[in-house]
């Protein structure tokens, strides 16, 4: 019989001298089992503060009384419990709705360095498998529940993933714990509760090993995932791009390099790439990917993801986050004298030297023409193309004006009027 306290103590060794302990209690069996365990422990071993923290959603009326239970269960054991309510947002999912509203509050709640337990178990880890796998998941996705995880300002640790249901239950019952029962988890209207009550108990009576095969699967996906991480890091490393205009802070790649890459390894170095920017798409809307490969230049193509876009031009790809989507609003602003000047929704401007005159900022109309020493009026939009400006930063670049005449454009000194010589003009937007 697997000793759950010595399992516990074993597990956590990397994180003991943590500044503090907090356990995610729901008051059900799988987190009152984590806590009173670890409760267990510190009465033997030194190890750091515990706490505890309870996430109410408000979903069921039946939940009004589970708080005072877990304040109940947390007072025997002497350990201090913090409530937090959330709201969650009314989505076509209720179960992820939630799930994000819980990361949010613990996020927000955790300390600097804290680490955060959750109690999921090897059916857990089984149950999601089994989920991600009939949702056609990939590789990343067959990890399954991960048994650490960054959250900031700590870190995510589930320290029973390698432990049965059934296991737990038996320590419950030998320590005569009482626990909430969520009365949602007796429908089989959601998928994870199908698979919970109807498909893994027939499995497991035809494969008794199910729940370790499964977890022998996830460590093999992990494995497979690794190998795809070493393999994007590489073909990264071959078609990583700057901007073809050093102040233009914005993540890049090399479109042509990228398109000598097979399908299958543009998809993967594509997908590293991206992690860190948005939520990446489901293998339905790649199509979106290969029509902005193939797309003309002049056609000025763009792919929609999550929380940005992917757009071509002069060959850079560049990844665009939701703040380049949004037109700044018009703009009245005089400057008179060099410092920095704050541009609703665009960053700023920094001038540096001394102004002979006030000049208006503002952003291109269309029609606009800059008077160039030595070769006269000149079209914007022509200039614009000659120094190789992205198109989709062109509505954002700060014009400067006397009077109605264009005389200067952020980022551009060679543009500058014969008035501004000495004058910069910097133009920062910082977001990725």
């Amino acid at each position: 019989m697997l000793d759950i306290e010595q399992h516990l103590f074993d597990t956590l060794r990397p994180w003991r001298d943590s500044p503090s302990l907090c356990v995610a209690f729901s008051g059900g069996m799988d987190s009152s089992v984590l806590l009173y365990a670890l409760a267990q422990l510190a009465k033997r071993y030194a190890l750091p503060q515990i706490r505890a923290v309870y996430i109410h959603h408000g979903l069921q009326d039946t939940a009004e009384s589970w708080p005072a239970h877990c304040q109940r269960f947390c007072d025997e054991l002497q350990i201090p419990l913090t409530v937090l309510a959330v709201h969650v947002a009314s989505t076509a999912s209720v179960e992820q709705a939630a799930r994000e509203a819980r990361y949010a509050a613990f996020s927000q709640h955790l300390l600097d360095g804290e680490v955060l337990l959750m109690a999921q178990h090897q059916d857990d880890q089984a149950e999601t498998f089994l989920f991600r796998l009939l949702r056609g998941a990939g590789v990343a996705g067959l990890r399954g529940i991960p048994d650490v995880r960054s959250l900031s300002p700590g870190v995510v640790v589930r320290p029973l993933l390698n432990v049965s249901r059934q296991a737990l239950l038996s320590y419950a019952q030998r320590a005569q714990l009482s626990w909430i029962e969520d009365p949602s988890n007796d429908t089989d209207a959601f998928d994870r509760n199908y698979l919970r009550r109807q498909v893994i108990p027939v499995l497991k009576k035809r494969w008794p090993a199910m729940l370790g095969n499964l977890q022998r699967t996830v460590g093999h996906m992990h494995e497979a995932q690794d190998l795809l991480n070493e393999l994007a890091m590489e073909d990264l490393q071959h078609v990583s791009s700057e901007p073809v205009l050093s102040w233009l802070t914005v993540p890049c790649l090399d479109l042509d390099k990228v398109r000598q890459l097979s399908f299958a390894r543009q998809k993967n170095v594509l997908r590293y790439w991206l992690a860190p920017f948005t939520l990446l798409p489901d293998s339905a809307h790649w199509a979106g990917w290969e029509n902005l490969r193939d797309a003309r230049e002049d056609a000025q193509p763009i792919w929609r993801l999550h929380n940005g876009v992917l757009q071509c031009s002069q060959n850079r790809l560049y990844y665009l986050s939701r703040e380049w989507l949004q037109a700044p609003p018009e703009l009245e602003l005089i400057i008179s004298c060099a410092g920095r000047y704050s541009l609703p929704g665009n960053g700023y401007i920094e001038v540096k030297g001394g102004l002979t005159q006030p000049l208006r900022v503002g952003y291109r109309q269309g029609t606009e023409r800059f008077q160039l020493l030595g070769r006269g009026s000149r079209d914007l939009k022509r200039l614009l193309q000659e120094y190789r400006v992205p198109h989709f930063v062109r509505s954002r670049l700060p014009i400067f004006y006397a009077g109605q005449q264009p005389v200067a454009l952020a980022n551009e000194p060679k543009l500058n009027h014969h008035d501004l010589v000495g004058v910069t003009l910097t133009w920062c937007f910082s977001a990725t």
